[in-house]
């Protein structure tokens, strides 16, 4: 059983399930929630494996079980809404009395990790010469090691992904139930075996758009007259995609990158962009000056390259198109920052494709055409809506800016406790953040070029100057003491113009000494820096030794994630301490959390109300539940267990669920009304504790029932609404055969 985002309509128009109210709006008056349930997760991990990634790799490492071993294992919460004393071994195992899972365990699930490591987009870098690793070409991944050491873990059908099947539902069965902690040890496993010698032109937005979005994924690239060439179709990855992307699954997928994604356009010239000898030679490559009009205005139609032939009517007198760049002003370091006002070219693919993948029915193929999105429709008729899709991004940004505040307005991510006993700290979610004015911190308004107003989120060679406007902390200039400003340590020199100043920076589990030729990455190679991750923490003395680890801004990602509104998850990549497994605030448990508490809501069984409903003496609501949704002909079924069929009676209120603006984009042309329970059905609905929910005939009971425990109408067993906050205490729940996948939810009451 999964379901949709809810509607509310009727005479008397409930608003939603998360803040319920009665209004009297007239007709074809309706409200979008944003309440799901699934009974089935996809979760693609995105791991960025390149250098300086293996620190970060082991962090999320340790925060595996976090992620998958609740979704699997659900905690037991009491009544207060803490997790109990004592916690059972499996999802199978009863919790302790007076307690109950935070919501049903996910007894099917599919987890699979790609890199963010495509190739060079038919340039020399990233070539796999070096390292096979340094294109993943966003297949899944299961390997352990990217030396060769250890076997890679076996995965589902040789498909690249692990199967969680508890029961034994798959054909052929996944992953058993007494195999829980290989599963967890086996996820580890390939988080760091992503490994840290892969592209160094990360794109992790780009690698899981091809995954799971790009309708013909090429399978190479030629360069043919100095233009790549996409050829072929990759037919093992839309092999993989088909087995590991389901129909009717809530889709998560978590990215974890210390840089700014770096998704190069494929075909033409754009792989110039990663070209680092002169085709045909040994000597570097620099790409061709930019036209004057890039200094002043880089949105100017005029800012073009000197290599391409300006548009008509622009003045070129100022231009110094004479030879190509030099080596300060484009280094290979950093071909992927700043692009239209350095090279007059932007070399990436446009924001806009990210969040069309993630929201839109339909997308574009690599030839222009326009198609069906194969996360929402290509994979016979998907039951999968926006809804059902999550982005989370543990990127480059200062925990401090997107951590919750204390009483005394302080950024704390252990900021005591909200009124169900749950922990208040942690990121905040995408409404927090419009309404705190988070994102104009930490990306300004690009489509008006105003820079983030946290200094720490700018990109730039050279040192930066302001106060962070959480923490009031000002920016320190190089030479500065260790850490001088608590974020980023402070700016640093760039002689060489080939880096950027940090965003953020955290302690080594272990230094890290840059004299040892073994070491793969390693940011402190020369004697007498000022670079913040080579300062001892007790002398303050930089040396070769690299004691903390840093990331840039992820400034990319972060678009991204704003413009897809809820579904948008945001993290740091930068852990306010490693020393204390036992807190929240340890390592990337706060980012974990953070999409815990999004699907939490997706995976509950019980949506909780804020706004009393009149139940009658016999414990039931006046009010009937109808559910829409398409269907493929001749599949519109409602004569099951807990639906039943509309009469000619219900044409008005017919009408009125036809009138909301879904009915025609998402084809709605199955319509049932799904039945409340009543007698001795409605009594184990509203008091059976256990799921599913059995009668005394040991039949299933099917339907949905009213709970409340707000203290002025108590119908039903209070210990039902434990996952509510102390302002939500009633619920609706569904029980048995529930809504369907993708469905929407219109209820309809007489009166307040």
């Amino acid at each position: 059983m999964s379901l949709g985002l809810l509607y509310m309509s009727g005479c008397h128009v409930v608003s939603g399930f998360d803040d319920i109210r009665f209004e009297d709006k007239g007709p074809s008056t309706v409200e979008q929630i944003s309440s799901t349930k699934v009974d089935r997760i996809d979760l693609l991990l995105v791991v960025d494996n390149s250098r300086s990634m293996a620190d970060k790799q082991k962090v999320l490492k340790l925060a595996v079980p976090d992620l998958v071993g609740v979704l699997i294992n659900p905690r037991c919460l009491d009544e207060s809404g803490q997790p109990a004393a004592e916690q059972p071994s499996d999802a199978f195992q009863p919790c302790p009395e007076g307690s109950v899972r935070a919501f049903q365990p996910v007894t099917d699930v599919h987890i699979g990790i790609i890199t963010s490591s495509i190739g060079g987009h038919g340039a020399d870098a990233c070539d796999g010469v070096f390292n096979p690793s340094e294109n993943d070409g966003a297949r899944l991944i299961t390997r352990t090691s990217t030396e060769g050491h250890g076997a890679p873990v076996s995965s589902y059908q040789d498909l690249g992904f692990l199967a969680w099947d508890p029961l034994g539902t798959l054909d052929p069965p996944g992953v058993p139930l007494k195999e829980q902690d290989t599963l967890i040890d086996n996820i580890r496993k390939m988080v760091v075996g992503a490994g840290e010698v892969g592209c160094g032109f990360e794109a992790p937005l780009e690698a899981w758009y091809r995954f799971l979005v790009e309708p013909d994924p090429y399978e190479s690239i030629k360069l043919e007259q100095n233009a790549a060439v996409l050829v072929g179709t990759d037919e093992v990855l839309l092999e993989q995609r088909a087995a590991f992307l389901r129909p009717d699954s809530l889709l998560a997928i978590v990215m974890l990158s210390d840089e700014n994604d770096c998704s190069v356009v494929d075909g033409g010239q754009y792989f110039y962009a990663l070209q680092i000898y002169t085709p045909g030679t040994n000597s570097p490559y620099h790409l061709p000056k930019p036209r004057a009009a890039c200094a002043t205005d880089p949105d100017s139609p005029c800012c073009t390259s000197c290599g391409a032939t300006p548009p008509a009517n622009c003045d070129t007198s100022s231009d110094d198109c004479s030879g190509a760049l030099d080596p300060l002003a484009d280094s290979i370091n950093l071909r992927c920052f700043d692009q239209k006002r350095r090279f007059g070219i932007d070399f990436l693919q446009p924001i806009d494709r990210y969040v069309t993948g993630l929201t839109s029915e339909t997308v574009s193929d690599r030839h222009g055409n326009v198609v069906a999105n194969p996360i929402f429709g290509s994979q016979g008729g998907s039951g999968r809506t926006p809804g059902l899709v999550f982005l989370a991004g543990i990127v480059g940004v200062p925990w401090q800016d997107i951590a919750r505040k204390n009483g005394s307005g302080k950024p704390d991510l252990l900021a005591g406790l909200d009124e169900s006993g749950r922990p208040a700290g942690g990121f905040q979610r995408s409404a927090e953040m419009v309404a705190g004015n988070v994102w104009e911190m930490l990306i300004g308004n690009p489509s008006k070029k105003t820079p983030p107003t946290d200094p720490l989120m700018i990109e730039s060679v050279d040192p930066r100057s302001g106060t962070n406007p959480v923490t009031g902390d000002a920016i320190q200039p190089p030479g500065a003491a260790v850490l001088a400003n608590p974020i980023n340590g402070h700016e640093f020199s760039v002689p060489q113009r080939n880096d950027l100043q940090y965003a953020c920076i955290f302690p080594l589990e272990q230094p890290r000494d840059c004299t040892d030729p073994d070491q793969v990455a390693c940011d402190c190679p020369e004697a007498g820096n000022d670079n913040p991750l080579c300062q001892d923490p007790n002398s303050g003395k930089a040396g070769q030794t690299q004691y903390f680890a840093k990331a840039y801004p992820g400034t990319r990602q972060l678009r991204v994630l704003k413009e897809i509104g809820p579904q948008g998850i945001v993290g740091s990549i930068c852990p306010e301490q490693q020393t204390d497994p036992g807190k929240f605030n340890y390592g990337y448990r706060p980012s974990i959390g953070g999409v815990l508490d999004h699907l939490e809501q997706s995976l509950s069984t019980r949506f909780c109300l804020s706004q009393e409903l009149s139940a009658e003496s016999n414990k039931r609501l006046d009010c009937r539940l109808i559910e829409a949704r398409h269907a493929e002909v001749g599949t519109c079924d409602c004569n099951t267990p807990a639906r039943k069929t509309l009469t000619d009676a219900d044409l008005l209120l017919l009408a009125e669920i036809k009138s909301d603006p879904l009915h025609t984009s998402e084809q709605w042309n199955c319509f049932c009304e799904l039945i409340q329970t009543e007698g001795n059905n409605l009594q184990h609905c509203q008091e059976d504790v256990a799921e599913p929910v059995i009668n005394e005939f040991g039949n299933l009971v099917n339907g949905w029932c009213y709970i409340d425990g707000s203290g002025n109408h108590e119908v039903g067993n209070p210990e039902l609404l434990n996952s509510c906050l102390g302002g939500q205490q009633r619920v609706i729940r569904f029980v048995g055969d529930g809504p369907l996948t993708g469905a929407r939810l219109f209820l309809s009451c007489n009166g307040t």
